[in-house]
């Protein structure tokens, strides 16, 4: 694996990871050979594990993880009342809190560090401070720092408390004891205690990188832990669990088949411990438990890897140097590569303006570059800027628009050629009569019918018009608020140029559209010889029409290119006006279609007129009058960032800042690595 980490040395960065990697691979060597009953709790290779441990203590001290990278941390969970306490007080040899419910309230991390000075060194880390304190008061100064994070309840918190355990003898290891888990809230609890402890735990265990070390009482079955149910949710096959069986003393009947038996999956095995009782040193109680383990009748029979707090010890460390040596890698990988990204954001972020001038410039480009866009989305019909999003796809939505009202018109208009066919001409025919020939078409009838049904379809046209420049409305107000996005004021400008400058649009389009559908009601002309080829076509089937009417055992008649009618109900009328109605009724529908491709045409041709004089001149004429027409320096403005891009800055300056810290960081263990190679 290449990464791009710049630091000293001649060794390539492949044998400096396969360095690190043989060291955990020695550490289990190291750790076969332990000898039980004597085992101090230090092991012999914490010098070289340090700088591996300092180096994720360092980026969990960054807090690295903000920027979405895991650490390989070892998280100890249990039920409450399982232990937990005794067991990390016996790998620190310190003294924790102690009481009734819930002691551990925040997520605490320990570190323990093994030095030679004779007086330990304890501090706690909390809120950006550093409180120092003593083996004495350690567990009051705990409990102090706990109820500043959390308060001074019983409530939860999930901000860390970090415990730094400098002291000789302990094994180097960095663990977070999370709160132990408990299914019923006492006094002073909140009634969601459960589901808030689980959604702590959860969010620790859950990263591949976390090692899980689940903390068992002897005196349960393992199958009914909470704390097990957990951990099997994320760790189905027990891969990264590791599993501490407390109490030993106290239950150690049957003890060896429940360890042996492993009907929980726990991948990483079992360590069975003895915790300290009463005024016990820790010196005494670990001489008590290997004696027990030792002696008891029992406890005796389990494989002497599996037992004792030094044995305990010694697999984390060994656990932890091995997840270390194998996370650094990608760690590194994933640094460079959120670093790079970081750094590209920043440079494509705009510049901070400091001039008028330079406002003025910023302004007319941003303007340019929307006109551009718009120019290209609606009315070239380019959609490269917005592949993946098809409501941008401007002139595509736009001829799917003009089908469906072109649709909506001819299905509205659509006569009834069942049971009234041809009666709505024969009523006119005879409301329209006057002392004039017999053998005469009033045209008086013609324009009833015409402006009945042209006041039918009236409000399709107008409602089209609303919807497609509601539509057109969303993609340039889409297109100008990305332009301006980065300068709060020519936003705010631009927003209300767009929106009063649509409004116009939408009341040129209504008036228009009113225009035409007035001029469809009081005119019937047209010079497209479609009329008259279709009228005649139509009125060449007047005779055989005429004949089915003849024909009193016929109930229908096929008209070619009107479809099939019903004629039973025509026989109460006299020929000559059935003629009429016959002819009044094909020259109306060859005239209607006409009407109703004009009225789909005019639109197509008025809305791509319109919308082409609005991107090239209405947009800009409109929104240099709105920025430049008050009185609330707009343009002087744009000199401030607004807060949206001021707080992305920050952010990317924080993050820049943050990851580089973490990258010199693994640079420096490298460097290490390389001159024990």
């Amino acid at each position: 694996m290449s990464v791009a980490l710049k630091h000293g040395g001649s060794v390539s960065e492949k044998e400096r990871w396969s360095s690190s990697e043989n060291q955990a691979e020695s550490l289990e060597e190291k750790h076969q050979e332990v000898v039980v009953s004597h085992v101090p709790i230090v092991s012999s290779f914490n010098d070289r594990i340090r700088p591996l441990l300092d180096a994720v203590d360092k980026l969990r001290h960054l807090q690295v993880m903000k920027e979405g990278i895991q650490l390989p941390t070892i998280v100890v969970v249990g039920d409450q009342s399982s232990g937990k306490s005794s067991v990390l007080e016996s790998l620190a040899g310190i003294s924790l809190p102690r009481g009734q419910g819930i002691c551990t309230r925040v997520p605490l991390i320990m570190r323990l560090q093994h030095h030679t000075a004779p007086e330990p060194e304890l501090s706690l880390e909390f809120s950006g401070k550093t409180v120092r304190t003593s083996e004495a008061e350690i567990a009051e100064a705990i409990t102090l720092a706990t109820d500043e994070i959390a308060g001074s309840g019983k409530g939860i918190s999930n901000t860390p408390l970090t415990l730094v355990v400098k002291k000789k003898g302990v094994p180097d290891l960095t663990m977070v004891d999370l709160p132990g888990i408990t299914r019923v809230p006492v006094h002073g609890q909140p009634e969601n205690i459960y589901e808030q402890i689980a959604d702590i735990i959860m969010e620790y265990i859950r990263p591949e990188e976390s090692i899980i070390l689940n903390v068992l009482s002897a005196t349960v079955d393992f199958t009914t832990c909470e704390s097990i149910r957990m951990s099997q949710k994320v760790d189905r096959n027990g891969e990264r669990t590791l599993a501490v069986v407390t109490k030993a003393d106290r239950a150690p009947e049957g003890l060896l088949e429940k360890v042996t038996a492993d009907d929980v999956n726990i991948g990483l095995g079992y360590v069975c411990v003895r915790n300290r009782i009463g005024d016990e040193s820790y010196k005494e109680a670990r001489k008590v438990e290997a004696d027990l383990f030792e002696t008891h009748s029992l406890l005796s029979k389990i494989d002497k890897s599996m037992v004792g707090i030094p044995v305990l010890a010694q697999k984390l460390v060994h656990i932890q140097a091995t997840i270390i040596a194998r996370c650094l890698p990608e760690i590194v990988r994933k640094i460079n590569e959120k670093l790079n990204a970081s750094i590209k954001d920043l440079k494509r972020m705009p510049k901070t303006l400091s001039t008028v001038g330079e406002a003025l410039a910023t302004f007319m480009g941003i303007v340019g570059s929307a006109k551009e866009s718009l120019n290209k989305i609606i009315v070239r019909g380019e959609y490269d800027e917005y592949l993946d999003d098809q409501n941008m796809h401007c002139t595509a939505r736009l001829v799917e628009m003009l089908n469906q009202y072109s649709g909506e018109l001819h299905r509205f208009s659509a006569d009834d050629l069942t049971g009234n066919f041809m009666m709505r001409e024969i009523q006119v025919l005879e409301e329209a009569k006057g002392i004039e020939l017999p053998n005469f078409l009033p045209r008086t009838a013609f324009l009833a019918i015409l402006q009945k049904k042209v006041e039918e379809v009236s409000h399709i046209p107008v409602d089209f018009a609303e919807k497609v420049w509601t539509y057109i409305e969303g993609v340039i107000m889409s297109v100008l608020m990305h332009r301006s996005e980065n300068y709060q004021q020519l936003q705010l400008c631009t927003r209300r140029a767009g929106y009063n400058l649509m409004e116009k649009m939408k009341e040129r389009s209504r008036n228009w559209v009113t225009e035409i559908v007035q001029m469809e009601k009081l005119t019937d002309y047209t010079s497209d010889p479609a009329y008259l080829n279709d009228w005649n076509g139509l009125m060449a089937q007047q005779q055989k029409f005429m004949d089915a009417l003849e024909n009193r055992f016929a109930t229908a008649f096929q008209i070619e290119g009107l479809g099939e009618v019903a004629i039973s109900g025509l026989r109460a009328y006299e020929k000559p006006v059935l003629l009429q109605a016959f002819d009044l009724k094909m020259r109306m529908t060859a005239y209607w279609e006409i009407v109703l491709r004009r009225l789909v045409d005019f639109m197509a041709l008025h809305l791509q007129f319109c919308a082409r004089n609005l991107v090239n001149k209405e947009m800009e004429e409109e929104i240099v009058r709105e920025l430049f027409g008050r009185h609330d320096g707009a343009i002087e403005g744009m000199l401030e960032e607004s807060p949206a891009v001021a707080a992305k800055r920050e952010k990317l300056n924080v993050s820049i800042k943050l990851l580089s810290e973490s990258k010199n960081v693994l640079a420096n263990i490298m460097d290490k690595i390389a001159t024990n190679v």
